[in-house]
Protein backbone atom coordinates (compact mmCIF):
# COMPACT_ATOMS: atom_id res chain seq x y z
CA UNK A 1 0.00 0.00 0.00
CA UNK A 2 2.94 2.37 -0.55
CA UNK A 3 2.46 5.55 -2.56
CA UNK A 4 3.27 4.63 -6.21
CA UNK A 5 4.68 8.15 -6.69
CA UNK A 6 7.15 7.69 -3.80
CA UNK A 7 10.70 8.33 -5.14
CA UNK A 8 12.26 6.02 -2.51
CA UNK A 9 15.08 4.04 -4.17
CA UNK A 10 14.37 0.82 -2.23
CA UNK A 11 10.70 0.91 -3.23
CA UNK A 12 11.61 1.53 -6.88
CA UNK A 13 14.13 -1.33 -6.84
CA UNK A 14 11.51 -3.71 -5.47
CA UNK A 15 8.92 -2.60 -8.02
CA UNK A 16 11.38 -3.16 -10.87
CA UNK A 17 12.26 -6.66 -9.66
CA UNK A 18 8.76 -7.83 -8.69
CA UNK A 19 6.44 -8.54 -11.62
CA UNK A 20 3.24 -8.46 -9.55
CA UNK A 21 4.08 -5.17 -7.82
CA UNK A 22 5.17 -3.57 -11.08
CA UNK A 23 1.88 -4.53 -12.74
CA UNK A 24 -0.15 -3.40 -9.71
CA UNK A 25 1.66 -0.05 -9.50
CA UNK A 26 1.11 0.63 -13.21
CA UNK A 27 -2.61 -0.15 -12.93
CA UNK A 28 -2.88 2.04 -9.85
CA UNK A 29 -1.15 4.98 -11.53
CA UNK A 30 -3.37 4.59 -14.57
CA UNK A 31 -6.49 4.57 -12.37
CA UNK A 32 -5.33 7.63 -10.42
CA UNK A 33 -4.70 9.52 -13.66
CA UNK A 34 -8.24 8.81 -14.88
CA UNK A 35 -9.73 9.52 -11.46
CA UNK A 36 -7.99 12.89 -11.38
CA UNK A 37 -9.57 13.79 -14.72
CA UNK A 38 -13.00 12.62 -13.58
CA UNK A 39 -12.83 14.65 -10.37
CA UNK A 40 -12.20 17.96 -12.12
CA UNK A 41 -15.81 19.05 -11.68
CA UNK A 42 -16.79 22.56 -10.60
CA UNK A 43 -19.29 22.73 -7.73
CA UNK A 44 -22.32 24.93 -8.40
CA UNK A 45 -22.03 28.46 -7.04
CA UNK A 46 -24.18 29.04 -3.96
CA UNK A 47 -24.74 25.37 -3.12
CA UNK A 48 -25.10 24.58 0.58
CA UNK A 49 -22.69 21.87 1.71
CA UNK A 50 -22.36 20.54 5.23
CA UNK A 51 -20.10 18.09 7.05
CA UNK A 52 -22.41 15.95 9.24
CA UNK A 53 -20.83 14.79 12.49
CA UNK A 54 -22.16 11.27 12.02
CA UNK A 55 -21.08 10.91 8.37
CA UNK A 56 -17.79 9.18 7.60
CA UNK A 57 -16.12 6.99 5.06
CA UNK A 58 -13.95 4.10 6.23
CA UNK A 59 -10.38 4.34 4.97
CA UNK A 60 -10.37 0.64 4.14
CA UNK A 61 -7.90 1.10 1.31
CA UNK A 62 -5.27 2.25 3.81
CA UNK A 63 -5.66 -0.83 6.00
CA UNK A 64 -6.54 1.18 9.10
CA UNK A 65 -9.66 1.85 11.16
CA UNK A 66 -9.36 5.60 10.62
CA UNK A 67 -12.44 7.30 9.23
CA UNK A 68 -12.50 10.37 7.06
CA UNK A 69 -15.43 12.83 7.15
CA UNK A 70 -16.99 13.78 3.87
CA UNK A 71 -19.07 16.67 2.62
CA UNK A 72 -22.78 16.04 2.13
CA UNK A 73 -25.52 18.10 0.59
CA UNK A 74 -27.80 19.81 3.07
CA UNK A 75 -31.47 18.71 2.96
CA UNK A 76 -33.37 20.38 0.10
CA UNK A 77 -35.37 23.40 1.08
CA UNK A 78 -38.18 22.86 -1.42
CA UNK A 79 -39.53 20.61 -4.15
CA UNK A 80 -38.23 23.03 -6.80
CA UNK A 81 -34.81 23.00 -5.14
CA UNK A 82 -34.86 19.19 -5.22
CA UNK A 83 -35.89 19.11 -8.88
CA UNK A 84 -33.00 21.42 -9.71
CA UNK A 85 -30.53 19.08 -8.08
CA UNK A 86 -32.04 16.05 -9.81
CA UNK A 87 -31.68 17.84 -13.15
CA UNK A 88 -28.06 18.65 -12.39
CA UNK A 89 -27.39 15.03 -11.33
CA UNK A 90 -28.91 13.82 -14.60
CA UNK A 91 -26.69 16.22 -16.54
CA UNK A 92 -23.60 14.95 -14.71
CA UNK A 93 -24.60 11.34 -15.46
CA UNK A 94 -25.05 12.12 -19.16
CA UNK A 95 -21.67 13.88 -19.20
CA UNK A 96 -20.03 10.84 -17.60
CA UNK A 97 -21.63 8.50 -20.15
CA UNK A 98 -20.49 10.73 -23.04
CA UNK A 99 -16.98 10.87 -21.58
CA UNK A 100 -16.94 7.10 -21.30
CA UNK A 101 -18.03 6.68 -24.91
CA UNK A 102 -15.42 9.16 -26.09
CA UNK A 103 -12.75 7.35 -24.05
CA UNK A 104 -13.62 4.05 -25.71
CA UNK A 105 -13.94 5.69 -29.11
CA UNK A 106 -10.53 7.34 -28.84
CA UNK A 107 -8.06 4.54 -28.03
CA UNK A 108 -5.13 6.73 -29.05
CA UNK A 109 -5.92 9.23 -26.30
CA UNK A 110 -6.23 6.37 -23.81
CA UNK A 111 -2.86 4.93 -24.82
CA UNK A 112 -1.27 8.39 -24.55
CA UNK A 113 -2.61 8.81 -21.00
CA UNK A 114 -1.26 5.39 -20.03
CA UNK A 115 2.15 6.16 -21.55
CA UNK A 116 2.36 9.39 -19.53
CA UNK A 117 1.32 7.53 -16.38
CA UNK A 118 4.01 4.92 -17.00
CA UNK A 119 6.68 7.61 -17.19
CA UNK A 120 6.07 8.59 -13.55
CA UNK A 121 7.45 5.22 -12.46
CA UNK A 122 10.89 5.62 -14.09
CA UNK A 123 12.17 9.17 -13.46
CA UNK A 124 15.86 8.15 -13.62
CA UNK A 125 15.50 7.14 -17.28
CA UNK A 126 15.57 10.80 -18.35
CA UNK A 127 19.18 11.45 -17.40
CA UNK A 128 21.28 13.17 -20.06
CA UNK A 129 24.38 11.03 -20.56
CA UNK A 130 26.92 9.98 -23.18
CA UNK A 131 27.20 6.39 -21.91
CA UNK A 132 25.42 3.94 -24.24
CA UNK A 133 23.62 0.79 -23.17
CA UNK A 134 25.78 -2.31 -23.85
CA UNK A 135 24.83 -3.98 -27.16
CA UNK A 136 23.94 -7.29 -25.50
CA UNK A 137 21.60 -5.59 -23.03
CA UNK A 138 19.89 -3.67 -25.83
CA UNK A 139 19.51 -6.83 -27.92
CA UNK A 140 17.87 -8.62 -24.99
CA UNK A 141 15.32 -5.82 -24.54
CA UNK A 142 14.46 -5.71 -28.27
CA UNK A 143 14.49 -9.45 -28.98
CA UNK A 144 10.77 -10.20 -28.45
CA UNK A 145 9.66 -7.28 -30.61
CA UNK A 146 11.64 -8.59 -33.61
CA UNK A 147 13.55 -5.43 -34.39
CA UNK A 148 16.96 -3.87 -34.14
CA UNK A 149 18.30 -0.37 -34.64
CA UNK A 150 20.25 0.45 -37.76
CA UNK A 151 23.82 1.68 -37.56
CA UNK A 152 24.00 5.43 -37.11
CA UNK A 153 20.77 5.73 -35.11
CA UNK A 154 20.69 7.91 -32.00
CA UNK A 155 22.59 6.58 -28.98
CA UNK A 156 20.46 4.54 -26.58
CA UNK A 157 21.32 5.47 -22.99
CA UNK A 158 18.55 3.50 -21.28
CA UNK A 159 16.83 0.23 -22.20
CA UNK A 160 14.30 -1.68 -20.17
CA UNK A 161 11.59 -4.26 -20.78
CA UNK A 162 8.58 -2.74 -19.02
CA UNK A 163 5.13 -4.02 -18.14
CA UNK A 164 2.57 -2.01 -20.11
CA UNK A 165 -1.08 -2.99 -20.49
CA UNK A 166 -0.37 -6.61 -19.75
CA UNK A 167 2.64 -6.96 -22.08
CA UNK A 168 6.38 -6.46 -21.77
CA UNK A 169 7.44 -3.69 -24.14
CA UNK A 170 10.81 -2.03 -24.87
CA UNK A 171 11.27 1.31 -23.14
CA UNK A 172 14.25 3.15 -24.60
CA UNK A 173 15.78 6.56 -24.05
CA UNK A 174 17.73 8.01 -26.95
CA UNK A 175 20.06 10.97 -26.70
CA UNK A 176 19.27 13.49 -29.45
CA UNK A 177 20.26 17.06 -30.25
CA UNK A 178 17.05 18.08 -28.45
CA UNK A 179 17.95 16.11 -25.33
CA UNK A 180 16.79 12.72 -24.02
CA UNK A 181 13.81 11.25 -25.88
CA UNK A 182 11.80 8.25 -24.69
CA UNK A 183 10.69 5.62 -27.20
CA UNK A 184 8.22 2.87 -26.30
CA UNK A 185 7.69 0.12 -28.87
CA UNK A 186 4.03 -0.89 -28.56
CA UNK A 187 3.61 -3.87 -30.89
CA UNK A 188 0.34 -4.83 -29.14
CA UNK A 189 -1.25 -1.36 -29.43
CA UNK A 190 -2.74 -0.14 -32.70
CA UNK A 191 -3.85 3.36 -33.62
CA UNK A 192 -5.45 4.38 -36.90
CA UNK A 193 -3.49 7.65 -37.17
CA UNK A 194 -0.84 9.65 -35.33
CA UNK A 195 -1.94 10.93 -31.91
CA UNK A 196 -0.32 14.01 -30.38
CA UNK A 197 -0.39 14.66 -26.63
CA UNK A 198 0.88 17.32 -24.25
CA UNK A 199 0.15 16.69 -20.56
CA UNK A 200 1.78 16.53 -17.13
CA UNK A 201 5.04 17.93 -18.53
CA UNK A 202 5.32 15.36 -21.34
CA UNK A 203 4.96 16.19 -25.03
CA UNK A 204 4.82 13.39 -27.56
CA UNK A 205 3.24 11.48 -30.39
CA UNK A 206 2.01 7.92 -30.94
CA UNK A 207 2.66 6.77 -34.50
CA UNK A 208 1.05 3.74 -36.18
CA UNK A 209 3.43 1.16 -37.67
CA UNK A 210 1.84 -1.07 -40.28
CA UNK A 211 1.97 -4.69 -39.13
CA UNK A 212 3.85 -3.82 -35.93
CA UNK A 213 1.44 -1.89 -33.71
CA UNK A 214 2.74 1.57 -32.89
CA UNK A 215 5.55 3.49 -31.22
CA UNK A 216 5.31 6.28 -28.67
CA UNK A 217 7.93 9.04 -28.76
CA UNK A 218 7.94 11.73 -26.08
CA UNK A 219 10.05 14.39 -24.43
CA UNK A 220 10.03 15.78 -20.91
CA UNK A 221 9.94 19.50 -20.29
CA UNK A 222 8.82 22.62 -22.16
CA UNK A 223 11.80 23.09 -24.47
CA UNK A 224 10.74 20.84 -27.37
CA UNK A 225 7.70 21.64 -29.53
CA UNK A 226 5.46 18.99 -31.04
CA UNK A 227 6.85 19.49 -34.57
CA UNK A 228 10.32 18.66 -33.28
CA UNK A 229 8.95 15.55 -31.56
CA UNK A 230 7.27 14.45 -34.78
CA UNK A 231 10.56 14.90 -36.63
CA UNK A 232 12.36 12.78 -34.04
CA UNK A 233 9.64 10.12 -34.31
CA UNK A 234 10.13 9.99 -38.09
CA UNK A 235 13.88 9.49 -37.64
CA UNK A 236 13.28 6.77 -35.05
CA UNK A 237 11.00 4.92 -37.45
CA UNK A 238 13.61 5.20 -40.19
CA UNK A 239 16.23 3.70 -37.85
CA UNK A 240 14.14 0.63 -36.97
CA UNK A 241 14.74 -2.55 -38.95
CA UNK A 242 12.08 -5.20 -38.39
CA UNK A 243 13.29 -8.80 -38.38
CA UNK A 244 9.93 -10.55 -38.24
Amino acid sequence: MADPHDPDAELRAHRESCHDCSLFAERLLRFESRLDRAMRVNLPVGADWVAPEDSAVSAAASGTDRVVPFLAKAPPRSAAYRRGWLAMAASVLVAMLVAGVLWVAAPGASIAADVVTHMAGEPDAWLRTDVPVPDKELEDVLRNTHLHLAAGSAMVSYASSCEFRGHHVPHLVMQTESGPVTVMVLVHERVSKSVQFDEQGYRGVIVPVSGHGSIAVLTHGPNTDIKTVEGIAARVLDSIEWTG
